[in-house]
């Protein structure tokens, strides 16, 4: 039957590979040509989106710094899978360590 043949284009969310929460924290970052500070808009144990002015182009590689609280941050490197000039980016962690993804995944259970 032809209609069993056709499947259902998947949403960016289904192709994702972790959930993300809709969590609001600064996060700064730290490029070859830009430092800054933004705001998430959501996060995963995978990448987040970040809300920025900044002009910064995909394939770039940004040093991250999550801060949910004083005594519990996030560092790691990031790579920009796409940018959306004036409104935000879209980042996957590269390097996030053991310790750090463990962190990640409880402040986002607890968010």
């Amino acid at each position: 039957m032809a209609d069993d043949l056709e499947e259902p284009l998947e949403s960016p969310d289904e192709r994702r590979a972790h959930n993300r929460a809709r969590l609001i924290l600064d996060v700064f970052f730290d490029g070859e040509d830009i430092t800054g500070v933004a705001s998430t808009k959501d996060i995963s144990p995978g990448g987040l989106y970040m809300n920025s002015q900044a002009n910064i182009p995909q394939g770039a590689v940004l040093l991250v710094r999550i801060p949910f609280r004083p005594d519990a941050t996030v560092v790691c490197r990031a790579e920009v899978i796409y940018s959306e000039p004036g409104r935000g980016l879209g980042l996957r962690f590269i390097d996030l360590s053991a310790e750090g993804r463990a962190m990640l995944e409880h402040e986002i259970g607890n968010g």
